[in-house]
């Protein structure tokens, strides 16, 4: 796992705390910390000891995207392969965090936009407090809503409507609308105690388990129901195969808690 220069990374037994750092700014990305969240991401696959993520922003605000000085004004002396190569950086970083096998929990304060939005959008499970407005805002900058996965998530998260209402008119979406809407899973005034310790409860769980379950959650998007129930036959019977499955059933013929070690 590298140690990131961009953004802070706390580590708490199986939990991951990433913290975007530049509260004087409402915590905008760079190329650097866009870099280095996707390899922190790609990474994780390969780091059983972490069981679950939480993404977060300093100072009272989520991110407010991608840096106006260091990002976007940059951009307008590219060539469209230059441009290319961005765009699909971004697009790296959400394909990264769905391809991370740990849940990953965005707890979100205050503002969350642009980039920032499809951050919290490609997290597992989002977590607010009351006063956080996300905003799709792409428009607002004359680009479409189609960014870095938008058209393709948003919609299963709010349906399409709502997703095309945000998407068309960049306005922000309030903390109890994302709640009302599926959005945001609750609302809390202590957001990022609460996203920690949420992601304690699911780190103390089975970790493989855990990981097969997202993983099917992002597969049985483009399957049939009878595909989508034979895939989980087989992804079931990998699980049964884990040594967490018989610590399980050990603990239970024991009338004892069982101890997941995730493998």
């Amino acid at each position: 796992m590298i140690a990131p220069q961009h953004l802070r990374m706390e580590r708490e037994g199986g939990v991951v705390t990433l913290t975007l750092d530049r509260p004087e700014r409402k915590n905008p990305l760079t190329f650097d910390s866009y870099a280095e969240l996707v390899g922190i991401f790609r990474a994780a696959a390969a780091e059983d000891a972490i069981r679950a993520f939480v993404v977060t922003g300093a100072g009272g605000n989520f991110c407010s995207g991608g840096d106006v000085h260091e990002i976007i004004g940059p951009l307008l002396e590219r060539d469209t392969k230059g441009l290319m190569r961005f765009t699909q950086m971004t697009g790296d970083l959400v394909k990264a965090m769905r391809a991370c096998p740990q849940p990953i929990i965005a707890a979100v304060d205050g503002v969350a936009a642009g980039a920032g939005a499809i951050i919290a959008m490609a997290s597992d499970i989002r977590l607010a407090t009351p006063r956080a407005k996300v905003a799709f805002l792409f428009n607002r900058v004359g680009l479409a809503g189609c960014d870095m996965g938008a058209c393709a998530i948003l919609p299963r998260l709010i349906g399409q409507g709502r997703a095309s209402e945000l998407l068309f008119t960049g306005r922000a979406m309030r903390a109890e609308e994302g709640e009302r809407w599926g959005f945001f899973n609750r609302l809390s005034d202590r957001v990022l105690e609460d996203a920690q310790a949420l992601a304690a409860e699911i780190a103390a769980g089975p970790g493989f388990a855990h990981g097969m379950t997202k993983r099917m959650l992002a597969m049985e998007w483009a399957m049939g129901v009878e595909q989508a129930i034979e895939a989980e036959a087989v992804a079931q019977a990998l699980c049964m195969t884990t040594a967490d499955f018989r610590r399980a059933y050990e603990a239970f013929a024991a009338k004892r808690t069982p101890v997941f070690q995730g493998d």
